[in-house]
């Protein structure tokens, strides 16, 4: 009986242990988890969640369009200038403002338009963009009678205050919605529309608006023209207000959701306009994207007086040699940008793409009054293809070199210095050409260009957004790894089943 009870209270003592043990491996096993969701947690905290959106594309071709209804109006007067100087009776340099008042418009303007962009967003600056737009497009239709140019230039004006809002934003949404590996890409797309819009520019205006002398016959083809842009520009407005969105829930790359973070009390636009005028390779690129898109305006304003002083009567022609131009840039310009998304070479890109600039600026001065149009279209396709290529690369290059400054600050501080240099080279050009000719007008581009060159090869390439990505990206696998490590130790640390009993 004794031996009975003995065996019985040795199988209770067991059955003792064994729950002391299961309780207590249950309880590690909550510590583990508990230290596990902690370090989540704070993995989550430190490396904040990113997320493409496919809206994305949608955003920045939107974007895209907009940009192109308003660079179309840009060059719609300069490219069939002799007509407007007939139909308006005025002289041929007061047609040469009508392009010159976008320049001259976004020099004052681009620092409170960038202002409104840090402290409003995307979202407001892409309405007040596109109604701006749409006005000045409205208005140009009441101008179609010869004696109401004032009334056609109000609407010019309103277009160039539009432009202020559209110029410098291809960077900002690029950072704002797309992934490190497409952002040059997708800043490409969103130039491409400018660039498409100064292409069609070239393109339409002379079929639409033939040079006859019947001046009721030409208001009608001017009328015509206005309200065909006048309704595209409705359109895109009434898209913009029900479509385009501020930004993504969730940022794109751990460098866009560090910049989120920073809150507008710590924010200070002076301090940053401060910072990027004390950023030395900035200020070098600040003066070299403006020497080579000042050509590009100058070249692109000028174009129609060039054809027509060495080919009269080639109104059609110059405005097809102006969409060569521009469609070869546009290829160029998508070309540069899939290429620094692969490679991330920027400087060398840029470096590589101002010098061909340069070549290509050699080669058409050179081409243009041999006789030969077909010469003309091959030489400026090539000068279109680098120097209009040129556009995103600067953009992109900034941003790198200004990280984490707003991107809109940036691309507006690079667009300002181009109309500058935009104003001076189209004067300064159009007076050697009116005394000179073609050859000394477009030599006086050529030294600009070699100086920029020259500048360019001098920037020192300090890529801040890619370092910020590599260490955010090396800084969120390290604390991936610590997960499990970090779990390990801590039920390491609980004390033994035995103790606990």
């Amino acid at each position: 009986m004794s031996e009975e009870k003995a065996l019985e209270g040795i199988q209770l003592n067991e059955r003792q242990n064994a729950r002391l043990e299961n309780h207590a491996n249950l309880e590690a096993g909550d510590a583990a988890k508990g230290a596990g969701e902690q370090l989540e947690q704070a993995g989550r905290e430190s490396s904040p969640t990113t997320r493409l959106y496919r809206r994305r594309w949608v955003i920045v071709l939107l974007f895209s369009c907009y940009s192109l209804s308003n660079s179309y109006q840009w060059i719609q007067y300069g490219i069939i200038s002799s007509i407007f100087t007939k139909f308006y009776n005025v002289d041929a340099f007061t047609i040469d403002w009508m392009s010159m008042i976008y320049m001259l418009t976004y020099i004052p303007f681009i620092f409170p338009v960038t202002w409104l962009l840090d402290r409003k967003g995307l979202r407001i600056v892409a309405l007040v963009a596109t109604a701006l737009n749409c006005v000045g497009a409205w208005v140009k239709v009441t101008s179609a009678r010869p004696d109401l140019f004032a009334v056609t230039f109000l609407g010019q004006f309103c277009c160039s205050c539009a432009q202020v809002f559209i110029l410098g934003m291809p960077s900002h949404i690029a950072s704002v919605w797309f992934g490190s590996d497409e952002v040059s890409t997708a800043c490409s797309i969103g130039v491409f529309g400018n660039q498409l819009g100064i292409a069609i520019g070239f393109l339409v205006p002379p079929i639409l608006v033939p040079n006859v002398d019947d001046i009721d016959e030409l208001a009608h083809h001017i009328r015509i023209m206005f309200y065909i842009t006048a309704g595209v520009a409705t359109l895109l407005f009434i898209l913009v207000v029900f479509v385009f969105q501020e930004h993504p829930k969730l940022p794109p790359t751990q460098a866009q959701a560090a910049a989120r973070s920073i809150t507008l009390e710590q924010y200070s636009y002076v301090a940053s306009i401060r910072r990027l005028f004390h950023n030395r390779p900035f200020i070098l690129l600040i003066i070299t994207y403006g020497l080579n898109v000042g050509c590009f305006y100058a070249v692109s304003t000028l174009l129609n007086r060039m054809i027509i002083f060495h080919y009269p009567g080639k109104e059609v022609d110059a405005g097809r040699i102006g969409l060569t131009i521009v469609i070869a840039g546009m290829v160029g310009s998508l070309i540069c940008g899939m290429w620094l998304d692969r490679t991330k070479t920027y400087k060398l890109t840029t470096l590589a793409v101002y010098l061909m600039s340069l070549v290509g600026m050699i080669i058409y001065a050179a081409t243009l009054s041999l006789g030969h149009l077909w010469v003309v279209y091959i030489t400026a396709g090539v000068l279109g293809f680098f120097m209009t290529g040129y556009l995103p690369l600067g953009f992109e290059f900034a941003v790198e070199l200004t990280y984490p400054e707003s991107e809109g600050t940036s691309s507006g501080l690079l667009n300002c210095s181009a109309q500058v240099f935009g104003i001076i080279f189209t004067i300064s050009q159009g007076k050697i050409i009116d005394a000179y000719g073609t050859l000394a007008g477009n030599i006086f581009l050529c030294v600009f260009l070699l100086i920029g060159t020259v500048m360019t090869g001098l920037i020192k390439s300090d890529l801040r957004r890619q370092n910020a990505n590599r260490q955010a990206t090396a800084e969120a696998e390290r604390r991936k790894s610590g997960h499990i490590y970090g779990a390990t130790a801590l039920i390491s640390k609980q004390p033994p089943a035995s103790s606990q009993a």
